[in-house]
């Protein structure tokens, strides 16, 4: 039976094994209601409900606090909006008038006056007394809906959700590892729709080896679900001495950007279970302003990210950056954007600013705009380092190969570092049951510090990869060099990698095809 404990604010505190009880009955409950199809539906669903208590819980705390204080305390949301107003109680407020309530524009409130639906409310909220929660709530709603159709349902999900106690602190890391754990369950679920998100080792593992420092400001200008902001979060969190430190971590060091509403909230809660106060996530395209008007104030100490690659820009967005510089091309557009918005002055932790970026295979070999890119890259920042993964990290969403680029501020680069991550022994390749795990990395992290060239490493130097021709013209920037100590065993390698190496080259084609149709349109 699962064990209940209390804490020093006299609320239940519940066991893991609780708290994962309760989210799957209402997962079930969700199950049984025909607006729902799937976890697609069901955990944006579970999401929304959840944030309301976490922020009713989170107001009833801060409300003792500015008491104490003795300081007038104003709530982000008012009475009889709060969760404790039509939530809280299981004999609360259900069926079509509990669905009226949090649909409709205008309806009769829990309280029996008449007014704007809950929906309407929150989605109306700005921020007049400089807490950013209000606009936090009035954005992450914006995009939020209902798809429960039977109001009894959702009250049985709701009572769920009243058993969480996000007060708790071991209740939040609870709670926290379980979503994330659901958080997997949706990103499956999204790989059918052409959407994936980056693997949690690779993402400890770009932490790690950029280290940002508390301080800075880091970036992650495609937040997705929030992965990288949540290591970095877990990361700078250690570094905190002091309540300077900690209002340094909480106002002043992680940002994002998300544009689809559904990663957004995720995104949002994510952050808000790791302990991150007010999230400071930009709800639009970070490709949406011009590039050369982004200026040093507009610019970050650390971007950790990984872009979405294979999609393409409209025409407006395209039109944001240099004219021999655009493209539709998603990955190429972000890594514009990345270069440009790091500080070229040193931190405040006297460090050079630095990115650490995931790109597909293409961008490495890629002619033309790419190339030029390319150029840019090596002649403005120092690519120090590229660590080759194996194909299928990202299985069984895409086989597309990928790389991870770190390059700063401190100088045009001179070398350029390979590190081959090699499939365990024994090993075809990654599967959904058989992920990439974190240990897999410790070769590569002991190898990060003394930089020797052995079987899985090699250096480059970068006047090797961009060629010219007589008149000074760039051909070519080639970074897709391949292990010069490896071995190609085509008659061993699993189908997924001749497959991938059959993607790769069809990609050659089609940028190559692109060039072609660009020097004819010149031409006419």
């Amino acid at each position: 039976m699962a064990r209940t404990q209390k804490n020093t604010n006299n609320r239940p505190e519940t066991t893991a094994q609780t708290l994962s009880s309760l989210l799957k009955s209402a997962r079930d409950i969700m199950r049984k209601d025909k607006g729902l199809n799937g976890d697609l539906d069901r955990l944006p669903m579970l999401t929304w409900i959840m944030f309301l208590k976490f922020l009713d819980d989170l107001e009833i705390q801060r409300e003792q606090e500015v008491a104490l204080a003795g300081k007038k305390f104003r709530p982000a949301i008012e009475p009889p909006y709060r969760w404790r107003d039509w939530a809280a109680s299981p004999k609360g407020v259900t069926g079509d008038e509990l669905l009226s309530f949090i649909n409709q524009e205008e309806c009769i409130r829990p309280d029996g006056s008449k007014g704007p639906g809950l929906f309407a409310y929150l989605r109306k909220q700005t921020s007049s007394n400089g807490d950013d929660r209000r606009d936090v709530i009035a954005t992450v709603f914006s995009g939020v809906q209902n798809r429960m159709i039977s109001g009894y349902l959702l009250r049985d999900v709701i009572n769920k959700v009243a058993g969480i106690h996000f007060t708790a602190s071991d209740d939040l890391h609870t709670l926290g590892a379980l979503y994330e754990a659901m958080l997997r369950e949706m990103r499956d679920a999204a790989g059918d729709s052409g959407e994936f998100y980056t693997p949690r080792p690779v993402v400890r593992f770009m932490v790690a080896v950029t280290d940002p420092q508390l301080g800075e400001t880091v970036l992650d200008p495609a937040s997705g679900t929030g992965g990288f902001l949540v290591e970095s979060l877990n990361h700078l969190s250690k570094q905190v001495k002091t309540v300077a430190d900690r209002h340094i971590l909480q106002s002043e060091s992680l940002f994002g950007c998300e544009p689809k509403p559904l990663p957004y909230l995720l995104c949002q809660m994510n952050l808000l279970l790791h302990g991150l106060d007010a999230p400071q996530i930009d709800s639009g395209n970070a490709l949406r302003f011009k590039l050369t008007e982004i200026g040093e104030r507009d610019r970050v100490d650390v971007i950790l990210t990984n872009p979405p690659f294979g999609g393409e820009e409209e025409k407006g967005i395209q039109g944001n950056f240099p004219n021999d510089k655009q493209t539709a091309e998603t990955a190429l557009l972000f890594l514009q954007l990345i270069m440009r918005k790091l500080r070229r002055q040193a931190t405040s932790a006297g460090c050079p600013a630095r990115a650490a970026v995931v790109v597909p295979n293409g961008t490495l070999f890629g002619d033309g705009v790419c190339a030029r890119i390319k150029e840019e890259l090596l002649k403005e920042f120092n690519l120090h380092t590229i660590i080759r993964l194996p194909n299928g990290v990202f299985s069984p969403y895409t086989n597309i190969p990928t790389n991870l680029l770190f390059f700063d501020r401190s100088g045009p680069t001179k070398d350029i570092w390979y590190y081959e991550h090699a499939l365990p022994e024994g090993r075809k390749n990654y599967t959904k049951t058989q992920p990439l795990q974190y240990e897999e990395f410790l070769p590569c992290l002991d190898w990060w510090v003394s930089r020797e060239e052995n079987d899985r490493a090699w250096k480059v130097k970068a006047e090797d990869i961009l060629k010219y021709n007589g008149d000074g013209r760039l051909i070519s920037a080639n970074l897709d060099i391949k292990n010069p100590r490896g071995k190609e065993d085509i008659a061993h390698r699993p189908p997924e990698e001749l497959v991938a190496g059959i993607l790769d080259k069809e990609q050659r084609i089609i940028e190559i095809v692109e060039r072609i149709k660009a020097l004819l349109e010149k031409t006419k």
